[in-house]
This record gives structure tokens, sequence and C-alpha cells, in this order.
């Protein structure tokens, strides 16, 4: 059951009640990410999260991690483009403990200058990863050439020269301009009493005030392009993407549907045409990136430089195929497949406390796993056929990562959609 409450301050207060559990599941989430930072201070919003839990007035950085893992349970944090969180999983029990440290993290973090030098030192070896793995830095490449020059399109790690000069007084300036009570949500999901969880955050952060500031709303603006690095690798990778809707927009469920059937699975069309049939590639897959006011539909495939000839014309016809082929079987079992993912998350506190809070940050308000259900099914062949269409005549965005390519493949991807079309 979920029920809903606002603090008189203005904090939301969430929870989903699961009788059988033992564990409870509970965060904060707060509507700010790495698309409300300005240019100058990318990567401020990821600094924060990894600095919360450096050290509170009370608490050193080590009494933190032992005070959770004393009772069995864990704490950690993430960044996206629009939402910052941090959670905690414990036993049902050992609830009023986790919801006194995320009050602390988040209301008395000191962030200690030498603490700050120690963590930038591990951002940066994050960044240094993310560099070194190809098949995740493209998906970075493909962000910035779809939304060129705006918050949308930069990096949630942040750039290196920015991480290396963040001061501890930038990061209590960002946290008083955006971590206020009206831009936070606390849920929970679990063995967990709405009256008495509510009591405990009331306690805990009840006396926040402030309005700080609120959270960028700047128009993302879908720009499309190419993106083309060449790097002595095995493979290359690639993706290609159109804009879409909105994580608000009625065809958000028909468009997890379309992704399914394109390629969510080993039964999709570009499983089974690039990989199964022909042998192009070991991974390829299809998604959909969703914001508050935009979308990007999206492939991915890695596959050797020469392959990527005969892999991009296949990937172009997978897409001009769908909408004029799709059929009833294939809608029905990408909505099973949705349907079961749905109903098997159901069953664990964490996922089902994500989608809750997720959901109200995307609509305002709890939404019921029936509801979730109701709108898979609700979708339609005519659904796929009219997003299937809109992608052909969109402005693709391409990123190809690896060694030197025998061709340009937004060229060859735009001139395959032309010939066929």
């Amino acid at each position: 059951m979920l029920v809903a409450s606002t603090l008189r301050n203005g904090l939301t207060v969430l929870t989903d009640y699961m009788p059988a559990a033992e564990t409870v599941s509970l965060g904060v989430w707060v509507g700010v990410g790495t698309r409300d930072e300005a240019a100058e201070q990318n990567g401020i919003a990821h600094v924060l999260e990894h600095m919360a839990f450096k050290g509170t007035k009370s608490l050193s950085a080590r009494e933190i991690a032992e005070k959770i893992e004393d009772v069995g349970g864990h704490l950690n944090a993430y960044t996206t483009r629009e939402h910052t969180a941090y959670y905690a999983k414990v036993l049902a029990d050992d609830t009023p403990l986790a919801v006194s440290l995320l009050a602390d993290i988040l209301l008395n973090s000191t962030f200690d200058p030498e603490e700050l030098a120690r963590e930038r030192a591990v951002i940066l070896q994050e960044i240094g990863q993310a560099m070194d793995t190809p098949d995740d830095i493209i998906f970075d490449q493909f962000q910035e050439m779809a939304y060129p020059d705006q918050p949308l399109g930069r990096p949630v790690l942040g750039r290196a020269e920015i991480v290396e000069s963040v001061t501890r007084a930038q990061l209590s300036a960002y946290l008083a301009r955006h971590y206020h009570p009206k831009n936070m949500i606390v849920a929970a999901a679990g063995r967990i009493d709405h009256a008495a969880f509510e009591s405990l955050v009331a306690a805990a952060f009840g006396g926040m005030t402030g309005v700080g500031e609120a959270p960028n709303l700047d128009v993302a603006r879908y720009v499309g392009g190419r993106q083309v690095e060449v790097r002595d690798l095995e493979q290359s990778h690639l993706v290609v993407g159109f804009p879409t809707v909105s994580a608000n927009d009625p065809d958000y469920y028909a468009l997890s549907v379309y992704s399914t059937i394109l390629g969510g699975g080993m039964s999709s069309r570009l499983f089974q045409e690039v990989r199964e049939k022909r042998g192009l590639v070991y991974s390829v897959y299809s998604f959909a990136s969703t914001y508050r006011d935009t979308g990007v539909m999206g492939i991915y495939a890695g596959t050797g430089p020469e392959e990527l000839g005969k892999l991009i014309p296949v990937i172009a016809d997978e897409l001009l195929r769908l909408p004029d082929t799709v059929t009833e079987a294939e809608l029905a079992r990408a909505r099973a497949q949705l349907r079961a993912g749905t109903l098997m998350a159901r069953e664990s506190t964490s996922a089902r406390v994500e989608s809750l809070a997720q959901n109200f940050l995307t609509y305002g308000r709890p939404v019921e796993a029936a509801e979730m259900l109701a709108r898979l099914d609700a979708v339609t062949l005519d659904d796929m056929r009219r997003l299937g269409a809109s992608f052909i005549g969109a402005a693709p965005t391409v990123a190809l990562l690896g060694p030197e390519a025998p061709l340009d493949p937004m060229a060859a991807f735009t001139a395959r959609l032309a010939r066929a079309a």
C-alpha cells in the first residue's frame, strides 16, 4: 500500500508497506542533478554526493561506515542528470538508525578540506576508469552530441579539470541552493508503518527550513550529430539514436514496449537479426532514456571494425521495417516481458522504494503497480507504428569509438535510411 504525506516544512514522506518483508529500503531523493549545474561547475552534484559520506559534525567517515555495517546494513548514493539519491537498506528494526544517518550526512556534513582533497583524487580515478571503459564513455559522447552545449549533454561524473578545483565553499553553496524540503522526498519500502516512519523523518528532518532555488528548468534542445573518436581498441563501439518522448508523455509506456521489441532481449529483432542470424556482434540492444521534457531512443552495438560496414545497414533496415511489420505476437511478448519485470521487482524492497521515489519525482504522486500494468496493457500496434515512423525522419545522433573506421558512420547510416525509404 502506497501512502504519501507532507511535513509542515514541505518535505514529502512516502511509504510502500510490504508485510512479509523483514527489511526496509529507504532514502532521500533530491530533485537536482547534473542538469542543474552551470558549465563551470560540471560535476559538483557528483562531488557533493561523495562528500556527504566523508564526515559530519559528530561522526567521521569511518564511524558512518561502521554504524551502518554494525547492524548489517548498507548506505550508498548516486547522481543522475536530474536527481541525486542517498539510500540505505537495513533490517526493519534498524530503520531509526538509517533515518538518523541519512539526516546527519545531509544536514551536518562538514566537507573537511583534507577529506575533500582525498575524495577529489578518488573521483578523478572514477573519471579515468570511465574513460578507459569504451562501452561506458560512448554513452557520454552520444549524450553530448544529442544535446550539445547545454547541461543535459554534460557528463554526470564531471570534467576532471573542474573536479580538481571544487572548493568547500562551492559545495556548501550548492547544497544550500538546492537541498531544501520542497525539493526533497524521503521514501521507504518494506516492513514499515507510515505514521511511525513519518515521525522518525519529522524528528530528523523537520527542522529544515528555507526554499533555496528552484531546479534549472531550461528546455532541452535535441540537436543530434556525429562524434567519432579513433582509439586503439579491438572493437568499434557504436551508438545510434533519435529524439523521442519525455518521461511525462502519454507515450512513455509505448516507448518502453517499442524498445523491447526492437532490442530488449534475446527474441528482439536486433538480437535475432544482427547477432543470431548474421553474427556481426556479441552485444546489441536498444534503450530509451527519458527526462522531464525530452528523451532519446538509441541502439548500442559492439562490433569488429571490419563488420561495421555490414552492421550499420542492418540496423537501419530494422528501424525501417518495424513500423510496417510489427506483429501482435511481438507486442504481446514485449508487454509480457515488461509486466514480468514490474511484478518481479515488487518482491524487492530496494526496487519498490526506487520505483516509488522515481514515480513521485516524475508525476508528483505515487503510482500503484496496477496503474503501471494497465498502461502497459493499453499499448497498441498503432502506437508501435506511430513511434517507429517518428524515428525514420528524425535527425540521428551517431557516436563511434574504436579503431579507424573504413566509413563515416553518420553518412552510411543516413544514406541507408534514405535509399531504403
